[in-house]
């Protein structure tokens, strides 16, 4: 059945998430457009269009995944109720006296805040800006050392974070397409070395909070009212003025989740490898995870009511967070379904016949990577670019004979590009809230750093299509 037609669906997708600025609706046309292709009767293609998307949610991995982000959604909701971020925010503003000291709180409170991009934003951006006339720092500066050191870190963690569900999950469906077998997770572990976005732009992170010159020369004026305290209390983002200071209310829950996910991981796999790192490996990390969650989460209810807090309270607040995840359910329902119908118009036969043979072999994870880039940078949508590209980028390199663990990677360094450079993202537009921050302003002072990163990235992953192709 493949054709030219199996590219509609992709041509309809890349240039509607543009130019709309929002990747759901293209998904939408470019599911319809495939379902019609499939079914061209009046009804028959909104027919396929339900049958692709209640097909793909119902099945036992991608189910799994829309559960744990739910669930991982409302705890981190719960503890914001209960006053767990508001804690640790109090717990290490504390610590920072010297602009050095406030820029190595960013870096280490990755220890405690790993589990998700925003997680980190609306804990550590407002004890920066608490600090940050009393220590004379730069907003876009301080603001930038925020923003790499949250998804680009994320993106490279493969437990117990919001991400590494969802990653799994858009490896999984383009693997099996071409007729690989492996663990999805095992494929996703090797491909972390080749996010190269995230670690460059890690590094020059780090450049910018240690070694380049502050050239914020603003003076500062005294007050009689506690700067710190006020600008804590404003941050509606993370916690109200009546919210309690907790911090073992983000501690002991966080550490527990990670505890368990790990254990219950090497304890369903010990059994399949005679290795410890064999065990991780051969488990159902996904299936693990979940359970961790969910006794974390159950551990985490009973420790929170055992201090007062109202039971009809948590549960509202545990719904609330995890009903913010729906946008985030319709896009994983729209990307499976997607991935579906292209496999049913033959994408992969079209491409491996048509297509492959165009992009040499050592240009396809740098093309990759660049495309993903600024399709990612219009869309500001990390999972909207990986969920995508990656069907594309397994299906070139598979038929290419390039590394396709290479390709993963250049697929997950392209979203991770957007999620830190686009003026679009959630991430972005959350960090310029809170430290008071024209998005526009912040995007240009971060453009040519980002930019620069990027081209190292598109170099190296030049360089290893030699090596390892």
């Amino acid at each position: 059945m493949e054709s030219w037609r199996a590219l509609l669906p992709f041509l309809i997708v890349i240039p509607i998430s543009i130019l709309t600025k929002q990747v759901i609706p293209g998904l939408f046309l470019g599911l319809l457009t495939g379902s019609y292709l499939i079914e061209p009767t009046p009804l028959g293609g909104i027919k396929k269009l339900l049958y692709y998307s209640i097909n793909n949610l119902t099945k036992s991995n991608n189910i799994r995944v829309i559960i744990f982000l739910y669930l991982f959604a409302g705890l981190i909701n719960i503890i914001k109720l209960t006053g767990g971020i508001k804690g640790f925010v109090h717990l290490i503003s504390n610590k920072i006296k010297t602009k050095k000291s406030a820029f190595a709180i960013i870096w280490l409170s990755i220890l405690g805040t790993f589990s998700a991009p925003n997680l980190r934003i609306i804990t550590v951006a407002p004890i920066i800006k608490s600090l940050q006339k009393e220590l004379n720092l730069s907003s876009k500066r301080l603001a930038f050392a925020i923003g790499a050191s949250s998804s680009p870190v994320v993106a490279l963690v493969p437990i117990a974070t919001a991400f590494v569900g969802y990653m799994v999950s858009v490896v999984q469906f383009p693997l099996q397409k071409i007729g690989v077998e492996q663990n999805p997770y095992a494929i996703y572990i090797r491909s972390i070395p080749f996010n190269f976005f995230s670690f460059v732009i890690i590094l020059v992170g780090l450049y910018f909070s240690f070694f380049k010159e502050n050239n914020n020369k603003q003076k500062t004026e005294k007050q009689n009212k506690d700067p710190k305290e006020k600008c804590l209390q404003e941050c509606k983002h993370a916690y109200t003025k009546e919210t309690p200071v907790k911090p073992w209310n983000l501690i002991l829950p966080l550490i527990t989740t990670l505890f368990l996910t790990i254990f219950l991981t090497w304890w369903d796999g010990y059994q399949k490898a005679p290795t410890f790192l064999g065990a991780f490996i051969a488990s159902d990390v996904l299936g693990a995870m979940l359970q961790g969650l969910v006794i974390a989460l159950l551990l985490s209810i009973i420790f929170f009511k055992l201090q007062n807090f109202s039971l009809k309270k948590i549960i509202t607040s545990f719904i609330e967070g995890g009903n913010n995840l729906m946008s985030v359910i319709i896009l994983l329902t729209l990307i499976w379904g997607l991935t579906e119908v292209s496999g049913d118009l033959g994408f992969s036969k079209y491409i491996i016949a048509n297509i492959g043979d165009l992009i040499p072999t050592y240009f396809v994870a740098p093309v990759i990577f660049l495309l993903g880039a600024l399709i990612s940078y219009f869309i500001g949508s990390s999972w909207g670019t990986w969920g995508l590209l990656m069907p594309l980028g397994v299906t070139l390199a598979h038929n290419s004979g390039t590394n396709i663990l290479l390709t993963i990677g250049a697929v997950f360094s392209s979203g991770t590009f957007g999620a830190f450079a686009s003026p679009l993202s959630d991430n972005a537009n959350t960090l310029c809230t809170i430290l008071n921050i024209p998005i526009i302003e912040y995007t240009r002072y971060k453009l040519i750093p980002a930019l620069t990163a990027a081209g190292i990235t598109a170099i190296l992953f030049g360089v290893a299509s030699f090596i390892v192709s």
